[in-house]
């Protein structure tokens, strides 16, 4: 049974530093009717993503910044709940762009039928841009080998403990890095981490990396930037790879830190950094929905 009213979450404001709640309502409108070779959809899972913060902000990146006065903008999934695309069946489960709202309406072509034998939210993390990024990010870019440290920041996330994971599959002794004992503690009692290191505990940081990281680092997976990057930059060894996905200590500061620091240690060690993988956001003819590409990438490799 459809609701009658369909609410979405609007961006009021573009947010200066933290966002706050008043840079964000709720709007109530009527669930929309598709029209000719249309789906409604149902949004049943919706996935709050670190990249949003970027797009709250009116500056150029790889995707388009969100609207003031319009709905933000995410990936969901969803179960059609009316169709007129020959398609794209009345009850299929999908997947979107269009989350922050209960209902929408889209052309059936743009959204992405799903096998509803698999937990439809593995399609927001392991099976979709979480686990797309962690995978491409440490096999393609990180490229580790049996044996080798490697050093996750971020790593009780979304993307972090997807590659924690694929870190140990691959035979690396994998240190994770995240906020909070509690965060340190699922990932080497659930994840299998060879050790956690709480990142807040500055004064703590550096001999903590040291000591778990006694060989150097030779991949480092980089989710939060600012100090933990500059303590990563002073151990990593010769011809070490950066997959650069994120730097999150830095979404809400305005201006950002200077920094990175230590980058002379770059000069003796020769690693190669890189923010080659990301979504590609623009639609083709055929398909509009999300594609996947990776960005060129910018390294400081000799």
């Amino acid at each position: 049974m459809t609701a009658n009213a369909n609410r979405k979450v609007i961006l009021a404001a573009r947010p200066i530093g933290l966002p706050k709640a008043a840079d964000f309502r709720i709007e109530t409108t009527a669930v929309p009717e598709p029209g000719a070779g249309q789906v409604l959809v149902r949004n049943l899972w919706m996935s709050v993503d670190p990249y949003m913060r970027g797009r709250m902000s009116d500056r150029k990146s790889y995707a388009p910044s969100f609207q003031v006065g319009q709905p933000m903008e995410g990936r969901a999934v969803g179960q059609v709940v009316k169709s007129n695309h020959p398609q794209v069946k009345a009850g299929a489960a999908v997947s979107s762009m269009l989350g922050w709202r209960e209902y929408f309406v889209a052309p059936g072509e743009s959204v992405n039928v799903l096998d509803p034998s698999l937990p439809l939210s593995a399609y927001l993390g392991v099976l979709g841009i979480p686990g797309f990024t962690g995978w491409y990010g440490l096999k393609h870019i990180g490229r580790p080998k049996a044996g080798e440290t490697l050093v996750v920041s971020g790593a009780a996330g979304a993307t972090g403990s997807l590659v924690v994971q694929l870190g140990k599959i691959l035979g690396c002794r994998v240190i994770g890095t995240a906020g909070s004992d509690d965060k340190c503690a699922y990932l080497t009692r659930e994840l299998g981490a060879d050790a956690a290191i709480n990142y807040k505990k500055s004064d703590e940081l550096l001999p903590s990396l040291r000591a778990a990281c006694s060989k150097g680092i030779d991949v480092y997976f980089e989710n939060v930037g600012g100090p933990l990057l500059d303590m990563v930059l002073t151990l990593v060894n010769p011809f070490a790879r950066i997959p650069v996905c994120g730097m999150i200590s830095q979404y809400n500061l305005d201006p950002p830190e200077p920094g990175p620091r230590y980058l002379f240690s770059l000069i003796g060690s020769s690693p190669a950094a890189s923010s080659g993988m990301r979504p590609s956001w623009k639609a083709s003819k055929t398909r509009p929905g999300l594609s996947w590409a990776s960005s060129p990438a910018t390294t400081s490799a000799r």
